[in-house]
């Protein structure tokens, strides 16, 4: 039985969805004050904008663009006990324009420097009961080791170079360190030493090759490094069938967030959650690497009380023998502990 010692996962991970006003609206109910926000229009095309608390308050980065950090001073102006406030810019609060937020808490605040890698970070924020850190770094052009202040090996990483337009690096477990693959690109997974260094992360540390991805001299990075806790995340893999009776991913615990790539082909990164489809099946997905609006599509996915199901045969999520990634936040756990022994329900 998947037990888990969070028994409720909103207070580290939640979507908030929101309706903008055009002008300053500080948005709570977020449950905590997050670390890491990330926001999407959902009805135009506009890129999706990432702010965290590491690199401080109107600093964005984009998920679907090599773009270099820039300041949208009108953009996440404050994080908040309970959420975050906005100024007026249409990428986060264009007037009666919807949007999904996704936060994440890390360790509160800008964090202090880490020091057990060959390169300090400048600052490091690490929630080591949700497996989520925030580490800021300068690169020296050398293979080296970064830490991450999980104490435990995290199972996916992304990096984003601040100062160039270099493309996102994504680590993760299921094709491990000798490959890599791009956060706002389709492309398929590729194999390099340059970006991890042919080196698994540790529980200490992850290791960082000579790609402009992921370590040139001089210039700033920002990495999100995520670890597995059992009954709240979840870093996996799973093979399509090509059936709309499709493959069955087990999380262990109802999925709040969802988002999945295939890898042994050019897809994108498409996201659900429980906040903007409430019922199965599935159809309403974002893509990361897209500035697209929502798209809908009758049927993706079914949210179980255990993990995911896809119903579509589609090349995107669930090819006969393709190959794909995902990572998963819960909505709650299975079972939340060994004490209270109350199961999850599907929708």
């Amino acid at each position: 039985m998947a037990y888990s010692t969070i028994s409720k996962p909103s207070l580290h991970f939640n979507t908030k969805l929101y309706t903008g006003n055009g002008s300053t609206q500080a948005l709570t109910g977020v449950g905590f004050q997050p670390d890491w926000t990330w926001i999407k229009e959902r009805g135009a095309s506009n890129n999706h904008e990432l702010y965290d608390a590491v690199r401080g308050v109107t600093k964005r980065i984009y998920s679907d663009l090599a773009n270099v950090e820039d300041t949208n001073s009108t953009g996440l102006t404050a994080f908040g006990t309970d959420g975050f406030t906005l100024g007026g810019a249409g990428g986060t609060n264009n007037n009666s324009d919807t949007y999904a937020s996704w936060n994440w808490k890390a360790g509160g605040g800008q964090g202090s420097s880490n020091t057990d890698g060959s390169i300090n970070t400048t600052y490091t924020s690490a929630n080591t009961t949700a497996g989520f850190s925030i580490s800021s770094y300068t690169g020296t052009g050398s293979n080296a080791t970064i830490g991450h202040g999980l104490g435990v090996a995290p199972r996916m990483i992304i990096v984003k170079d601040l100062s160039d337009t270099s493309n996102w690096g994504v680590y993760h477990k299921a094709f491990g360190a000798t490959k890599y693959i791009d956060l706002n690109q389709t492309n398929a997974e590729a194999t390099s030493n340059l970006l991890w260094n042919d080196t698994e992360p540790t529980s200490s540390v992850f290791s960082v090759g000579t790609n402009g991805r992921v370590n040139t001299s001089g210039r700033n990075y920002i990495a999100y490094c995520f670890a597995e806790k059992k009954g709240y995340s979840k870093f996996g893999s799973y093979t399509g069938n090509g059936n709309t009776d499709g493959a069955f991913v087990y999380t262990g615990f109802k999925p709040a967030w969802f988002m999945q790539k295939r890898i042994d082909a050019t897809n994108g990164w498409h996201i659900f959650d429980i906040k903007r489809d409430t019922y199965n099946v599935s159809g309403k997905y974002l893509v990361a690497n897209q500035s697209d609006a929502e798209a809908s599509a009758s049927s993706y996915l079914d949210i179980l009380s255990n993990g995911i199901k896809m119903r579509r045969n589609g090349a995107d999520v669930n090819a006969s023998g393709g190959s794909y990634i995902y990572m998963a936040f819960a909505a709650e756990p299975l079972v939340a502990n060994v004490g209270s022994g109350i199961p999850a329900t599907a929708r």
